[in-house]
């Protein structure tokens, strides 16, 4: 599995059969400019160097396997500054051959403790590994007219854990939005997401009670502002023209920060 791409201190060159094989499965990262095609490939060769895939359950990490998620994890940070810094918090990647089964506990307002199990497609901790379903990783390849990918959702949570608990909000640069200090560049950011979150809270209420048309997006969005963030992050890489039509305000929120300088 592209262990040679390990031992090598130059910058690593993918072989093309693999990635064009990659490229064609997934259509939203074929129908890039060659440039940044180029910048991904890139990015990509050096995640898979520096780090660990580790299949759950006997399951075989390939390298289609490999390939396919470090192409996809890459593409939230490709115009990034500082690029795969940003993940340099973890280096295992757990691959499961389908959804994983978690246990959760909660602890209620009387301090009582419960635990539950959740079924899950992936799952990202914090300064932690990162846990994916190869089979919601192949989805990708079929559901980008849905908004949704598995593996741009928990390495989103991964940018937003950057800077501490998953709220929503990623560490976000200096000067963001016109702001001055870091404060004013929250509230900047807080200022576009929130209402969008909550507006899609409220759909998803309507849709779920009273039979409302579902929003685009998965529901799961409606669970906090951070799984909106991830969810809305999913819609933003794999359908932009969707999303833009969808979230105007939040597509050009996304625009400053992910594509700095960049026109879309």
């Amino acid at each position: 599995m592209f262990g040679w791409l390990r031992t090598r201190l130059a910058p690593p060159v993918l072989p093309d059969e693999p990635w064009q094989a990659t490229l064609a499965r997934y259509s939203f990262l074929r129908d890039r400019p060659a440039a940044e095609l180029e910048h991904l490939r890139r990015l990509a060769a050096t995640f898979l160097r520096d780090k660990e895939f580790h299949g759950a359950h006997g399951f075989v990490i390939t390298d289609e396997v490999a390939l396919a998620i470090a192409a996809q994890a890459v593409l939230p940070i490709l115009h990034l500054p500082g690029g795969l810094d940003w993940y340099d918090d973890f280096v295992g990647i757990v691959v499961h051959p389908s959804e994983a089964v978690a246990l959760r506990k909660i602890t209620d307002e009387t301090g009582v403790v419960h635990e539950y199990e959740e079924t899950v497609a992936g799952e990202a901790m914090d300064r932690g590994p990162v846990m994916l379903s190869w089979q919601d990783v192949l989805a990708g390849s079929v559901t980008q007219d849905d908004g949704y990918n598995v593996v741009i959702h928990e390495f989103a949570h991964k940018l937003d854990m950057r800077a501490g608990e998953a709220d929503g909000c990623p560490p976000l640069p200096p000067g963001f939005a016109g702001s001055r200090n870091a404060r004013e560049a929250r509230e900047a950011w807080m200022a576009v997401i929130q209402p969008a979150f909550e507006g899609f809270r409220e759909l998803a209420t309507i849709a779920e009670r009273f039979g409302g048309e579902p929003p685009w997006l998965d529901i799961y969005a409606a669970e906090s502002i951070g799984e909106f963030f991830a969810v809305a992050c999913e819609g933003y890489f794999v359908n932009r023209p969707r999303m833009a039509n969808e979230f105007a305000e939040l597509t050009v929120l996304f625009d400053s920060f992910f594509r700095p300088g960049k026109t879309s």
